[in-house]
């Protein structure tokens, strides 16, 4: 199979990024591959980019051509935010290729791509024509530029039908499905296909066995380490932080006056598998809707049990006294007694759960079987457009 793969690459490597590039070196294995990708620039260059966001031609006559040279069976979109833009997708449909997309944020149905502003879950526009309530109030990078730019943006295309173009939407989630179908997105559900994101299993050569709690994340806001961590003073539980952000200094300043709370820096993924091994639990207290944390899937990986926040995608991911346990992240007194409840549970049911954690990971998020995944859906969206 000969499959083009077109991604637009942030300022700063995230996880969708990271999850498109580990796909694509599976794929490569067995197919033909060939990325197409574009990054996010500072500067003059920068505005340039974000001005072309809703009729880039000069990138689509790119992405026309490298089509045309490669001559791809399909085609995988995973990020067109901004430096490419929607435009391409229109004129690539009339090549006839089947394309996909996977959608690893709500940015077709919200400026804010997270659903969540101001310290809370944000809803408002996801099912107007125009999100001017959006608009209003800045909900993408505190700017009426950006966000009004980025909602003409998708505004514009809608109205065009370019979203109708794609054959296929692949979706992380039965929760983010549910979001998407009831927003004013206007495209039919039968697009929508659940795929979840995937990790290798890193088999570390030691393990830091002191049977702490552990956070990794970036450390902002949306991820809700500051609440955690004004609720984890009231213990004496121990808690190391992996992870960098905006909000470092605040966590630092917690971590220097509490001797039980441990701030780890930024550390390489196998560093971190040694202290994930040796944890008695993933500690996850996002106040947004996530995608879906490759940590939590890194955990369960290793067989690491996660206490997670009971919002969103996480309460599918994680099933109380199955795999972990949920708490509300807005308050400190039930944060507090899930971990005293995480604590005190036998070690009989501890064990228990870690074999549950394993088996999900072995069932759901396996490498191999991710992939299988994919691959089937390349076929059925291949077979769909020879009419078979």
């Amino acid at each position: 199979m000969r499959i083009l793969i077109i991604h637009n690459q942030y300022q700063h490597i995230g996880g969708e990024d990271f999850v498109m590039r580990q796909e694509m070196d599976i794929l490569l294995k067995e197919h033909e591959v060939e990325l197409y990708s574009v990054k996010n620039v500072k500067g003059i260059k920068g505005y340039l980019q974000y001005l072309s966001y809703p009729w880039n031609w000069k990138e689509t006559k790119r992405i026309r051509s490298k089509v045309e040279e490669f001559k791809p069976d399909i085609i995988h979109i995973h990020n067109m935010h901004y430096a490419l833009g929607p435009l391409f997708i229109l004129h690539l449909k009339k090549l006839g290729i089947p394309m996909l997309m996977t959608l690893h944020n709500f940015r077709l149905i919200c400026p804010s791509a997270t659903l969540f502003h101001d310290g809370n879950i944000y809803l408002e526009s996801i099912k107007s024509k125009f999100p001017w309530d959006a608009v209003r109030k800045k909900v993408l990078e505190n700017s009426y530029i950006k966000t009004f730019w980025t909602a003409m943006t998708y505004w514009i295309h809608r109205n065009r039908g370019t979203f109708n173009a794609i054959d296929q939407y692949i979706v992380l989630s039965d929760f983010a499905k549910r979001i998407f179908a009831e927003s004013s997105f206007p495209v039919s559900a039968e697009k929508f296909i659940v795929k979840p994101n995937f990790v290798a299993q890193i088999e570390p050569d030691s393990i830091v066995d002191d049977s702490s709690f552990i956070y990794i994340g970036r450390l902002s806001e949306e991820k809700g380490i500051l609440p955690l961590l004004h609720a984890w003073k009231a213990t004496n539980h121990p808690l190391k932080i992996f992870g960098t952000g905006p909000l470092q200094q605040d966590v630092e300043q917690i971590c220097n006056h509490s001797p039980n709370i441990q701030y780890m820096g930024f550390q390489s993924r196998e560093a971190i598998s040694r202290h994930l091994a040796g944890a008695t639990a993933l500690v996850v207290p996002s106040v947004c809707y996530e995608a879906m944390p490759l940590s939590v899937l890194e955990a369960y990986s290793a067989g690491v049990p996660v206490l997670a926040s009971n919002i969103g995608i996480l309460t599918e991911m994680v099933v109380p006294l199955y795999t972990g346990l949920l708490f509300d992240p807005h308050h400190h007194t039930d944060i507090i007694q899930r971990l005293a409840e995480w604590v005190n549970l036998d070690a009989a049911k501890k064990l228990e759960i870690q074999e549950n954690c394993r088996r999900e990971y072995l069932q759901k998020y396996e490498r191999a079987l991710v992939m299988k995944q994919l691959e089937q859906i390349y076929q059925r969206v291949l077979a769909k457009g020879k009419g078979e």
